[in-house]
């Protein structure tokens, strides 16, 4: 069921510390960022933060930094430094709903828009990793995998998911 309620827009400064606890809800410990890195991330890249609103709640968001790379090294989640503002390729950190608000279309449409923010700022594309069970997802927005990751993340197995405009 579609929520048409919700409110797709960029975070602002004040919504940090809910999209640090919307964070550790979302991950499990080992892959999700701590509060002061995803407080770090809003600031470094805000234009890159893109949350679902509801009845006035933050219930979800979408985040990455920006490489001139087509992968997504585990260094940049990290290491804040890599980001390159001017970068040719976006990349998603995580896309994070909170359980109660899942299955009526909010994780969509943040990924919609975050496609349109790429491209306001004429990026080649977005990428990615993702666990098995969400290629296919991804893939119905015109994402392709291009097989497993170069990654350890979290102590996972991660795909190479990208899409090139």
């Amino acid at each position: 069921m579609e929520n048409k309620n919700v409110i797709i827009r960029l975070a602002k400064p004040e919504d940090g510390e809910c999209l640090a606890e919307i964070e550790a809800a979302c991950f499990p410990p080992a892959e999700a960022a701590d509060r002061e890195t995803v407080l770090k991330r809003l600031t470094v890249f805000p234009e890159n933060f893109v949350v679902a609103q509801l009845d006035g709640i933050v219930v979800g968001f979408i985040n990455g930094g920006n490489t001139d790379e087509q992968y997504l090294p585990d260094a940049m989640y990290h290491d804040l430094s890599l980001h390159k503002p001017e970068g040719a390729y976006q990349t998603v950190f995580g896309l994070n709903v909170m359980s109660d608000y899942r299955k009526c279309g909010i994780a969509a449409k943040l990924v919609e828009e975050y496609i349109a923010v790429a491209k306001r700022h004429n990026r080649k594309g977005i990428i990615l990793t993702c666990k098995d069970h969400m290629v296919h997802y991804y893939e119905k927005f015109g994402f392709e995998c291009h097989g497993v990751a170069d990654s350890a993340h979290g102590g996972a197995k991660w795909n190479d998911m990208r899409l090139i405009f």
